[in-house]
Protein backbone atom coordinates (compact mmCIF):
# COMPACT_ATOMS: atom_id res chain seq x y z
CA UNK A 1 0.00 0.00 0.00
CA UNK A 2 1.52 3.65 -1.05
CA UNK A 3 -0.31 6.62 0.24
CA UNK A 4 0.50 10.24 -0.56
CA UNK A 5 -0.20 12.88 1.76
CA UNK A 6 -0.96 15.92 -0.04
CA UNK A 7 -2.74 19.43 0.50
CA UNK A 8 -6.41 18.93 1.66
CA UNK A 9 -6.57 15.24 0.05
CA UNK A 10 -5.55 11.56 0.87
CA UNK A 11 -4.39 9.16 -2.44
CA UNK A 12 -4.02 5.69 -1.45
CA UNK A 13 -3.07 2.76 -3.55
CA UNK A 14 -4.12 -0.71 -2.57
CA UNK A 15 -3.80 -3.18 -5.23
CA UNK A 16 -6.02 -2.02 -7.85
CA UNK A 17 -8.22 0.30 -5.76
CA UNK A 18 -7.69 3.84 -5.29
CA UNK A 19 -8.75 6.18 -2.53
CA UNK A 20 -9.58 9.71 -2.49
CA UNK A 21 -10.72 11.74 0.64
CA UNK A 22 -10.28 14.37 2.46
CA UNK A 23 -11.21 18.65 2.20
CA UNK A 24 -10.46 18.92 -0.97
CA UNK A 25 -12.21 15.97 -2.35
CA UNK A 26 -15.92 16.43 -3.12
CA UNK A 27 -16.58 12.63 -1.42
CA UNK A 28 -14.84 9.43 -0.93
CA UNK A 29 -14.48 6.75 -4.44
CA UNK A 30 -13.87 3.47 -3.99
CA UNK A 31 -12.74 2.09 -7.65
CA UNK A 32 -13.16 -1.48 -7.91
CA UNK A 33 -12.02 -2.34 -10.80
CA UNK A 34 -8.98 -0.95 -13.45
CA UNK A 35 -11.70 0.13 -16.28
CA UNK A 36 -14.21 1.87 -13.95
CA UNK A 37 -11.06 3.22 -12.36
CA UNK A 38 -9.54 5.18 -15.84
CA UNK A 39 -13.28 6.32 -16.65
CA UNK A 40 -13.67 7.76 -13.58
CA UNK A 41 -10.20 9.06 -13.31
CA UNK A 42 -10.54 10.90 -16.77
CA UNK A 43 -13.37 12.91 -15.26
CA UNK A 44 -11.43 13.80 -12.57
CA UNK A 45 -7.81 14.67 -13.58
CA UNK A 46 -8.56 17.94 -14.61
CA UNK A 47 -9.94 18.92 -10.44
CA UNK A 48 -7.33 17.16 -8.49
CA UNK A 49 -4.27 16.99 -11.45
CA UNK A 50 -3.65 20.47 -11.66
CA UNK A 51 -0.15 21.61 -11.50
CA UNK A 52 -0.81 24.12 -9.03
CA UNK A 53 -2.11 21.23 -6.76
CA UNK A 54 0.79 18.61 -7.57
CA UNK A 55 3.24 21.49 -6.84
CA UNK A 56 1.95 22.08 -3.40
CA UNK A 57 1.44 18.27 -3.00
CA UNK A 58 5.43 17.98 -3.69
CA UNK A 59 5.79 20.57 -1.27
CA UNK A 60 4.44 19.56 1.46
CA UNK A 61 6.48 16.00 1.42
CA UNK A 62 9.11 15.56 3.76
CA UNK A 63 10.61 12.46 1.93
CA UNK A 64 12.46 13.38 -1.23
CA UNK A 65 11.69 10.45 -2.68
CA UNK A 66 8.08 10.17 -2.36
CA UNK A 67 8.08 13.75 -3.87
CA UNK A 68 9.85 12.24 -6.62
CA UNK A 69 7.14 9.77 -6.97
CA UNK A 70 4.46 12.06 -6.84
CA UNK A 71 6.33 14.02 -9.62
CA UNK A 72 6.37 11.01 -11.81
CA UNK A 73 2.87 9.82 -11.73
CA UNK A 74 1.79 13.06 -12.50
CA UNK A 75 4.06 13.41 -15.09
CA UNK A 76 1.95 10.47 -16.97
CA UNK A 77 -1.54 12.25 -16.90
CA UNK A 78 -2.78 13.31 -20.36
CA UNK A 79 -1.83 16.63 -21.39
CA UNK A 80 -0.30 17.84 -17.95
CA UNK A 81 2.86 19.56 -17.56
CA UNK A 82 4.86 20.67 -14.66
CA UNK A 83 5.49 24.14 -13.73
CA UNK A 84 9.22 25.39 -13.48
CA UNK A 85 8.26 25.96 -9.75
CA UNK A 86 7.74 22.66 -9.18
CA UNK A 87 11.22 21.59 -10.71
CA UNK A 88 13.09 23.90 -8.05
CA UNK A 89 11.26 22.75 -5.21
CA UNK A 90 12.07 18.93 -6.46
CA UNK A 91 15.64 19.94 -7.35
CA UNK A 92 16.29 21.39 -4.05
CA UNK A 93 14.68 18.41 -1.80
CA UNK A 94 16.46 15.53 -3.83
CA UNK A 95 20.12 17.99 -3.62
CA UNK A 96 19.34 18.46 -0.04
CA UNK A 97 19.02 14.81 0.69
CA UNK A 98 21.95 13.95 -1.69
CA UNK A 99 19.92 12.34 -4.05
CA UNK A 100 22.28 13.41 -6.99
CA UNK A 101 21.81 10.31 -9.51
CA UNK A 102 18.00 11.61 -10.01
CA UNK A 103 18.71 15.21 -9.54
CA UNK A 104 20.82 14.67 -12.98
CA UNK A 105 18.08 12.78 -14.63
CA UNK A 106 15.60 15.81 -13.37
CA UNK A 107 17.64 18.23 -14.88
CA UNK A 108 17.51 16.00 -18.43
CA UNK A 109 14.54 16.51 -18.14
CA UNK A 110 13.93 20.26 -17.06
CA UNK A 111 15.96 20.54 -20.35
CA UNK A 112 13.69 18.95 -22.44
CA UNK A 113 10.51 20.63 -21.08
CA UNK A 114 11.64 23.64 -22.73
CA UNK A 115 10.98 25.90 -19.61
CA UNK A 116 12.40 29.56 -19.63
CA UNK A 117 15.11 28.91 -17.38
CA UNK A 118 15.71 31.55 -14.40
CA UNK A 119 18.94 32.05 -12.54
CA UNK A 120 17.66 31.11 -9.15
CA UNK A 121 18.33 27.47 -10.78
CA UNK A 122 21.79 27.54 -10.99
CA UNK A 123 21.90 29.38 -7.35
CA UNK A 124 20.20 26.06 -5.85
CA UNK A 125 22.84 23.86 -7.49
CA UNK A 126 25.73 25.28 -6.46
CA UNK A 127 24.18 25.61 -2.80
CA UNK A 128 23.51 22.34 -2.65
CA UNK A 129 26.53 20.72 -4.25
CA UNK A 130 28.63 23.13 -1.84
CA UNK A 131 26.77 21.88 1.07
CA UNK A 132 27.58 18.18 0.05
CA UNK A 133 30.86 19.35 0.23
CA UNK A 134 31.13 18.79 -3.49
CA UNK A 135 33.65 21.23 -5.37
CA UNK A 136 34.24 19.14 -8.65
CA UNK A 137 30.34 19.26 -9.20
CA UNK A 138 30.22 23.08 -7.95
CA UNK A 139 33.30 23.48 -10.55
CA UNK A 140 30.89 21.48 -13.27
CA UNK A 141 27.98 23.80 -12.69
CA UNK A 142 29.75 26.23 -14.54
CA UNK A 143 29.64 24.77 -17.22
CA UNK A 144 25.65 23.42 -16.90
CA UNK A 145 24.58 26.76 -17.09
CA UNK A 146 26.19 26.89 -20.34
CA UNK A 147 24.64 23.73 -21.46
CA UNK A 148 21.59 24.84 -20.82
CA UNK A 149 22.18 28.22 -23.03
CA UNK A 150 22.54 30.27 -20.41
CA UNK A 151 24.90 33.10 -19.62
CA UNK A 152 26.11 32.56 -16.12
CA UNK A 153 26.24 35.68 -13.73
CA UNK A 154 28.93 37.21 -12.18
CA UNK A 155 27.46 36.13 -8.63
CA UNK A 156 27.75 32.08 -9.85
CA UNK A 157 30.87 32.79 -10.62
CA UNK A 158 31.73 34.62 -7.60
CA UNK A 159 30.09 31.77 -5.31
CA UNK A 160 31.62 29.29 -7.14
CA UNK A 161 35.08 30.84 -6.90
CA UNK A 162 34.59 30.61 -3.30
CA UNK A 163 33.84 27.23 -2.70
CA UNK A 164 36.67 26.26 -4.81
CA UNK A 165 38.97 28.05 -3.07
CA UNK A 166 37.92 26.69 0.64
CA UNK A 167 39.32 23.56 -0.98
CA UNK A 168 43.23 23.81 -1.19
CA UNK A 169 43.47 21.44 -4.27
CA UNK A 170 40.97 23.40 -6.30
CA UNK A 171 42.64 27.07 -6.09
CA UNK A 172 44.38 26.66 -9.30
CA UNK A 173 41.36 25.11 -10.63
CA UNK A 174 39.56 28.17 -9.45
CA UNK A 175 42.31 30.14 -10.75
CA UNK A 176 41.62 28.76 -14.24
CA UNK A 177 37.97 29.14 -14.13
CA UNK A 178 37.90 32.66 -13.58
CA UNK A 179 40.79 33.15 -16.40
CA UNK A 180 38.27 31.18 -18.81
CA UNK A 181 35.24 33.28 -17.56
CA UNK A 182 35.69 36.03 -19.98
CA UNK A 183 35.70 34.03 -22.62
CA UNK A 184 31.83 33.03 -21.95
CA UNK A 185 31.10 36.16 -21.94
CA UNK A 186 31.26 36.64 -17.69
CA UNK A 187 33.34 39.79 -16.72
CA UNK A 188 34.69 39.09 -12.76
CA UNK A 189 34.26 41.64 -10.40
CA UNK A 190 35.86 42.95 -7.46
CA UNK A 191 35.06 40.41 -5.66
CA UNK A 192 35.97 38.17 -7.84
CA UNK A 193 39.74 39.58 -7.72
CA UNK A 194 39.35 39.59 -3.72
CA UNK A 195 38.28 36.21 -3.94
CA UNK A 196 41.52 35.21 -5.53
CA UNK A 197 43.66 37.03 -3.85
CA UNK A 198 42.61 35.81 -0.76
CA UNK A 199 43.32 32.15 -1.68
CA UNK A 200 46.43 33.03 -2.87
CA UNK A 201 47.65 34.73 0.21
CA UNK A 202 46.99 32.00 2.87
CA UNK A 203 48.67 29.48 0.17
CA UNK A 204 52.02 31.91 0.70
CA UNK A 205 51.63 32.94 -3.03
CA UNK A 206 51.74 36.98 -2.76
CA UNK A 207 53.51 37.51 -5.83
CA UNK A 208 50.45 35.99 -7.87
CA UNK A 209 48.02 38.05 -5.72
CA UNK A 210 50.14 41.31 -5.96
CA UNK A 211 50.06 40.71 -10.04
CA UNK A 212 45.88 40.13 -9.55
CA UNK A 213 46.24 43.26 -7.97
CA UNK A 214 47.67 45.43 -10.60
CA UNK A 215 45.59 43.77 -13.08
CA UNK A 216 42.44 45.35 -11.50
CA UNK A 217 44.05 48.93 -12.50
CA UNK A 218 44.26 47.62 -15.90
CA UNK A 219 41.09 45.93 -16.63
CA UNK A 220 39.32 48.97 -15.37
CA UNK A 221 37.71 47.11 -12.03
CA UNK A 222 38.09 49.25 -9.41
CA UNK A 223 39.97 47.82 -5.74
CA UNK A 224 38.23 48.07 -2.59
CA UNK A 225 39.21 48.62 1.03
CA UNK A 226 39.43 44.90 1.15
CA UNK A 227 41.35 44.43 -1.90
CA UNK A 228 44.40 46.56 0.08
CA UNK A 229 43.49 44.73 3.35
CA UNK A 230 44.24 41.10 1.74
CA UNK A 231 47.70 42.24 0.23
CA UNK A 232 48.44 44.30 4.11
CA UNK A 233 47.44 41.24 6.04
CA UNK A 234 49.85 38.91 4.02
CA UNK A 235 52.59 41.29 4.20
CA UNK A 236 52.06 41.25 8.11
CA UNK A 237 52.06 37.93 8.08
CA UNK A 238 55.86 37.29 6.40
CA UNK A 239 56.46 40.33 8.51
CA UNK A 240 56.91 42.61 5.92
CA UNK A 241 55.49 45.69 7.42
CA UNK A 242 57.36 48.61 5.26
CA UNK A 243 55.25 47.25 1.98
CA UNK A 244 52.09 47.40 4.23
CA UNK A 245 52.75 50.78 5.11
CA UNK A 246 53.35 51.63 1.51
CA UNK A 247 50.18 50.00 0.49
CA UNK A 248 48.77 52.12 3.52
CA UNK A 249 50.09 55.49 1.96
CA UNK A 250 48.51 53.86 -1.95
CA UNK A 251 45.51 53.71 -0.84
CA UNK A 252 45.19 56.96 0.92
CA UNK A 253 46.88 58.66 -2.23
CA UNK A 254 43.83 57.34 -4.25
CA UNK A 255 41.12 58.90 -1.84
CA UNK A 256 40.50 55.20 -0.10
CA UNK A 257 39.47 55.25 3.67
CA UNK A 258 40.96 52.64 4.96
CA UNK A 259 38.74 51.28 7.93
CA UNK A 260 39.30 49.78 11.36
CA UNK A 261 40.54 46.65 10.75
CA UNK A 262 42.86 48.27 8.40
CA UNK A 263 44.63 50.21 11.12
CA UNK A 264 44.33 47.00 13.51
CA UNK A 265 46.45 45.04 11.43
CA UNK A 266 49.19 47.66 11.01
CA UNK A 267 49.26 48.55 14.47
CA UNK A 268 49.40 45.01 15.53
CA UNK A 269 52.41 44.49 12.84
CA UNK A 270 54.12 47.07 13.96
CA UNK A 271 54.32 46.39 17.15
CA UNK A 272 55.54 43.01 16.94
CA UNK A 273 58.11 43.98 15.09
CA UNK A 274 58.56 46.59 17.52
CA UNK A 275 58.56 50.13 15.50
CA UNK A 276 56.76 51.65 18.29
CA UNK A 277 57.38 54.94 17.32
CA UNK A 278 55.91 54.12 14.05
CA UNK A 279 52.56 52.33 15.32
CA UNK A 280 52.66 55.53 17.78
CA UNK A 281 52.05 57.61 14.41
CA UNK A 282 49.85 55.73 12.89
CA UNK A 283 47.64 55.96 15.76
CA UNK A 284 47.98 60.11 16.08
CA UNK A 285 47.47 60.19 11.95
CA UNK A 286 44.15 58.01 12.21
CA UNK A 287 41.62 60.74 13.54
CA UNK A 288 43.39 63.20 10.80
CA UNK A 289 42.48 60.64 7.68
CA UNK A 290 39.01 60.15 9.38
CA UNK A 291 39.04 56.74 11.24
CA UNK A 292 38.64 57.85 15.33
CA UNK A 293 41.09 55.31 16.98
CA UNK A 294 38.68 52.84 19.23
CA UNK A 295 39.24 50.75 22.37
CA UNK A 296 41.03 47.98 20.21
CA UNK A 297 43.93 50.14 18.39
CA UNK A 298 44.58 51.96 21.95
CA UNK A 299 45.17 48.58 23.69
CA UNK A 300 47.44 47.03 20.56
CA UNK A 301 49.78 49.99 21.38
CA UNK A 302 49.71 50.34 25.14
CA UNK A 303 50.22 46.11 24.93
CA UNK A 304 53.12 46.54 22.59
CA UNK A 305 54.94 49.23 24.60
CA UNK A 306 54.19 47.56 28.04
CA UNK A 307 56.12 44.04 26.30
CA UNK A 308 59.15 46.17 25.12
CA UNK A 309 59.57 47.26 28.86
CA UNK A 310 58.14 50.93 28.03
CA UNK A 311 55.51 51.45 30.28
CA UNK A 312 56.25 54.84 30.85
CA UNK A 313 54.91 55.59 27.48
CA UNK A 314 52.11 53.60 27.57
CA UNK A 315 50.88 55.97 29.99
CA UNK A 316 50.88 58.12 27.49
CA UNK A 317 48.59 56.57 25.40
CA UNK A 318 46.11 56.00 28.33
CA UNK A 319 46.49 59.81 28.63
CA UNK A 320 45.48 60.12 24.71
CA UNK A 321 42.37 57.90 25.29
CA UNK A 322 41.22 60.40 27.53
CA UNK A 323 41.56 63.17 26.05
CA UNK A 324 40.24 61.75 22.27
CA UNK A 325 37.34 60.45 23.79
CA UNK A 326 37.97 57.16 24.46
CA UNK A 327 37.65 55.88 27.76
CA UNK A 328 40.03 52.77 28.73
CA UNK A 329 38.87 49.50 29.37
CA UNK A 330 40.06 46.86 32.03
CA UNK A 331 42.23 45.42 29.87
CA UNK A 332 44.16 48.64 29.27
CA UNK A 333 44.54 49.06 33.07
CA UNK A 334 45.44 45.21 33.27
CA UNK A 335 48.58 45.76 30.92
CA UNK A 336 49.73 49.25 31.88
CA UNK A 337 49.82 47.85 35.92
CA UNK A 338 51.17 44.60 34.75
CA UNK A 339 53.77 46.61 32.49
CA UNK A 340 54.87 49.39 35.41
CA UNK A 341 54.89 46.44 37.83
CA UNK A 342 57.59 44.57 35.60
CA UNK A 343 59.73 48.08 35.45
CA UNK A 344 58.95 48.64 39.03
CA UNK A 345 57.32 51.04 38.78
CA UNK A 346 55.13 49.91 41.82
CA UNK A 347 53.71 53.56 43.13
CA UNK A 348 52.57 54.57 39.47
CA UNK A 349 51.11 51.00 39.28
CA UNK A 350 48.69 52.07 42.44
CA UNK A 351 47.47 55.30 41.23
CA UNK A 352 46.09 53.07 38.06
CA UNK A 353 44.85 50.87 40.18
CA UNK A 354 42.99 53.40 42.24
CA UNK A 355 41.74 55.17 39.50
CA UNK A 356 40.34 52.00 37.99
CA UNK A 357 38.18 50.70 40.86
CA UNK A 358 37.14 54.68 41.22
CA UNK A 359 35.84 54.03 37.49
CA UNK A 360 34.03 51.07 38.41
CA UNK A 361 36.34 48.09 37.77
CA UNK A 362 37.04 45.01 39.57
CA UNK A 363 40.62 44.34 40.45
CA UNK A 364 41.17 41.19 37.78
CA UNK A 365 43.28 38.82 39.62
CA UNK A 366 45.83 39.29 37.00
CA UNK A 367 46.05 43.53 38.24
CA UNK A 368 46.45 41.66 42.09
CA UNK A 369 48.75 39.26 40.59
CA UNK A 370 51.16 42.09 38.96
CA UNK A 371 50.90 43.67 42.48
CA UNK A 372 51.55 41.45 45.01
CA UNK A 373 54.65 40.37 42.81
CA UNK A 374 55.81 43.65 42.51
CA UNK A 375 55.60 44.67 46.11
CA UNK A 376 56.80 41.28 47.23
CA UNK A 377 60.00 42.45 44.69
CA UNK A 378 60.57 45.27 46.86
CA UNK A 379 59.86 44.01 49.69
CA UNK A 380 56.95 45.61 50.48
CA UNK A 381 55.12 42.28 51.83
CA UNK A 382 52.88 44.18 54.45
CA UNK A 383 51.47 45.96 51.37
CA UNK A 384 51.24 43.17 49.53
CA UNK A 385 49.11 41.82 51.85
CA UNK A 386 47.11 45.07 51.42
CA UNK A 387 46.56 44.68 48.02
CA UNK A 388 45.12 40.49 48.88
CA UNK A 389 42.69 42.27 51.35
CA UNK A 390 41.34 44.98 49.07
CA UNK A 391 40.69 42.10 46.36
CA UNK A 392 38.64 39.58 48.30
CA UNK A 393 37.07 42.61 49.54
CA UNK A 394 35.90 43.35 45.94
CA UNK A 395 35.26 39.71 45.76
CA UNK A 396 38.16 38.80 43.51
CA UNK A 397 39.72 35.65 44.04
CA UNK A 398 43.95 35.66 43.64
CA UNK A 399 45.14 33.13 41.41
CA UNK A 400 46.86 30.46 43.09
CA UNK A 401 50.20 31.64 40.92
CA UNK A 402 49.81 35.08 43.99
CA UNK A 403 48.67 33.05 46.77
CA UNK A 404 52.53 31.06 45.87
CA UNK A 405 54.34 33.97 45.09
CA UNK A 406 53.11 35.71 48.40
CA UNK A 407 53.39 32.51 51.33
CA UNK A 408 57.14 31.92 50.83
CA UNK A 409 58.36 35.91 51.41
CA UNK A 410 55.46 35.95 54.82
CA UNK A 411 57.33 32.78 55.86
CA UNK A 412 60.95 34.35 55.60
CA UNK A 413 59.91 37.94 57.01
CA UNK A 414 60.34 38.92 60.54
CA UNK A 415 59.30 42.31 60.92
CA UNK A 416 58.11 42.26 64.64
CA UNK A 417 54.39 41.09 63.51
CA UNK A 418 53.20 43.18 61.30
CA UNK A 419 53.27 40.66 58.48
CA UNK A 420 51.49 38.31 60.41
CA UNK A 421 48.74 40.96 61.42
CA UNK A 422 48.20 41.67 57.76
CA UNK A 423 47.94 38.10 56.92
CA UNK A 424 45.67 37.59 59.49
CA UNK A 425 43.43 40.54 58.79
CA UNK A 426 43.39 38.64 55.17
CA UNK A 427 42.16 35.24 56.68
CA UNK A 428 39.60 37.32 58.56
CA UNK A 429 37.55 38.18 55.44
CA UNK A 430 35.09 35.59 54.45
CA UNK A 431 36.71 33.49 51.74
CA UNK A 432 34.51 31.64 49.75
CA UNK A 433 34.97 27.79 48.92
CA UNK A 434 36.92 28.51 45.96
CA UNK A 435 39.41 30.77 47.18
CA UNK A 436 43.00 29.74 45.75
CA UNK A 437 44.69 30.33 49.18
CA UNK A 438 43.96 26.30 49.45
CA UNK A 439 45.79 25.73 46.76
CA UNK A 440 48.85 27.10 48.27
CA UNK A 441 48.90 24.61 51.12
CA UNK A 442 52.60 23.91 51.36
CA UNK A 443 53.39 27.75 51.69
CA UNK A 444 50.23 28.61 54.51
CA UNK A 445 51.36 24.92 56.35
CA UNK A 446 55.06 26.42 56.50
CA UNK A 447 54.06 29.96 57.73
CA UNK A 448 51.58 28.16 60.39
CA UNK A 449 54.29 25.05 61.39
CA UNK A 450 56.52 28.48 62.14
CA UNK A 451 53.74 30.73 63.67
CA UNK A 452 53.02 27.44 66.37
CA UNK A 453 57.25 26.81 67.25
CA UNK A 454 57.15 30.50 67.92
CA UNK A 455 54.20 30.27 69.99
CA UNK A 456 55.55 26.93 72.04
CA UNK A 457 58.70 29.17 72.73
CA UNK A 458 57.29 32.26 73.78
CA UNK A 459 55.05 29.84 76.28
Amino acid sequence: MRAFVGWKTLITVAGNRIFLSGAGARATWLYPSPPLYMQMQKQQQAWYWSPTRVQKLIASQSDPLLAKEIFDVASTQPNFRHTYSTYLILLLKLGRSKQFTLLDHLLRRLKSDSHPITPTLFSYLITVYAEADLPDKVLKTFYTILHFNCKPLTKHLNRILQVLVSHRNYILPAFRLFKDAHRHGVQPDTKSYNILMRAFCLNGDISIAYSLFNKMFRRDVVPDIDSYRILMQALCRKSQVNGAVDLLEDMLNKGFLPDSLTYTTLLNSLCRKKKLREAYKLLCRMKVKGCNPDIVHYNTVILGFCREGRAHDACKVIADMSANGCLPNLVSYRTLVTGLCDMGMIDEATTYVEEMLCKGFSPHFAVVHALVKGFCNVGRVEDACGVLTKALEHGEVPHVDTWIVIMPVICEADDGGKITDALEDVLRIEIKRHTRILDAGIGLENYLIRKIRSMSRAS
